[in-house]
């Protein structure tokens, strides 16, 4: 904790003081794009796009779980992430929206490995929304537990996006062109980042050469 408290002081003798005007003006919440993503502890994600404070709206959560709109309506629990999404839509007006899931998934892994949610009943009720994901992955017959949960890592973020469009002030928005939706895998041990090609229903690495569809 040491650590945190002297972090907190050089923050602001150093990083605010250097940059002060730019902290000053920050008066506003005028960020361009909302960022889903899981609670792990290794996802920063301004550090993954190199962006700055008041650029990204971010949402966070075991999995980078997106309820689908129809469980709202009866699952009042559920309104944080909710009304986020709503708030970065109608207040904020947000542009973008990334869906980020990654390598080494604790939730995607859970649900292989039952005995690990035994002592932690509100995860595993939080986990049934990936019976989706998981049915899907069965369907593709893989057998290799390892090659399933990395599976499951890309296909729940397929998922969280068909979750998403449920919204309808999302998806509205997004038939109208004024909004832009994408889903990405970070691999941890890489740093690669892939985006998913709603197009052609593939992930590809981002690159200098990378085309936004």
């Amino acid at each position: 904790m040491n650590a945190l408290f002297q972090g907190a002081i050089k923050f602001y003798e150093e990083d605010y003081n250097n940059e002060k005007d730019f902290f000053e003006g920050l008066q506003e919440n005028k960020p361009h794009t909302l960022f889903i993503t899981c609670v792990d502890s290794r996802i920063d994600p301004n550090r993954l796009t190199r962006s700055k404070p008041g650029e990204l709206f971010v949402i966070r959560n075991i999995g980078n779980i997106i309820p689908p709109f129809s469980e709202i309506e009866t699952q009042e629990h559920f309104l944080a992430i909710t009304s986020a999404i709503e708030y970065s839509i109608k207040k904020l007006k947000v542009k973008n929206i990334i869906i980020c899931g990654h390598s080494n998934c604790g939730a995607c892994t859970c649900v292989y490995k039952p005995e690990m949610l035994e002592e932690m009943p509100y995860v595993k009720k939080w986990l049934e929304f990936l019976k989706p994901t998981i049915e899907s992955v069965a369907a593709m017959g893989e057998t290799s537990e390892h090659k399933k949960i990395w599976l499951t890592e890309l296909q729940n973020i397929k998922q969280q996006l068909v979750n998403l469009l449920t919204y309808p002030f999302v998806e509205s928005k997004f038939n109208r062109g004024e909004l832009h939706i994408y889903g990405w895998f970070y691999n941890i041990q890489s740093g690669q980042i892939l985006n998913y090609n709603f197009i052609k229903n593939d992930f590809k690495p981002i690159a200098g050469d990378s085309v936004m569809v």
